[in-house]
């Protein structure tokens, strides 16, 4: 098993934690992983994206060419990182944020989530990217749910850990769309 993963929107989105609760989620069922964060110079609202491989092999580099899944929560990132997705690989596009429109791809299978619209119902936009983990785990199967539980608790700060039953309610949430 071998997932390369490219997670793309703008600062603030919970863009690099959610790179991060995958790669920990990976680590905790002994997969090999890496995790390799960019963004811009703005602490919010600037571009952001990071690689995410997830495997049961070596990997050899932490860059991403032709992802297996593109995680997607802006325009911008739709427009950068939709070519580059094989043709055998999938699109989790946040269409609340991103537009139907906007995916010009036939060939590639695309998942129509209305995450942000979702968290937002929920109470906090932060859970847009649990309801896409979630759509990812139903999607690949790279992992439990019950270990993101396990990664959040690792990944969060203790302060925010009484969000956790919430997070797996969006993870749940996502995993039934």
């Amino acid at each position: 098993m071998n997932y390369e993963i490219i997670i793309a929107g703008f600062g603030g989105q919970g863009i690099l934690s959610a790179g991060r609760i995958i790669s920990v989620s990976a680590i905790l069922e002994g997969k090999n992983t890496t995790w390799f964060p960019s963004y811009g110079p703005e602490m919010r609202g600037g571009t952001a994206n990071c690689h995410v491989i997830v495997s049961d092999g070596e990997i050899g580099s932490p860059i991403i060419n032709n992802p297996d899944v593109l995680i997607c929560m802006t325009k911008p990132a739709i427009d950068k990182f939709e070519s580059y997705v094989k043709n055998t690989g999938f699109i989790l596009a946040d269409m609340s944020l991103v537009g139907e429109d906007k995916i010009k791809s036939s060939k590639k299978q695309i998942f129509s989530i209305d995450a942000a619209k979702k968290a937002g119902e929920m109470g906090h936009k932060a859970y847009a990217m649990l309801i896409m983990i979630g759509k990812l785990i139903k999607e690949t199967k790279i992992f439990k749910p019950e270990t993101v539980e396990k990664a959040l608790y690792e990944v969060l700060k203790p302060e925010l850990h009484r969000l956790i039953p919430d997070d797996m309610a969006a993870l749940a949430m996502g995993m039934e769309m």
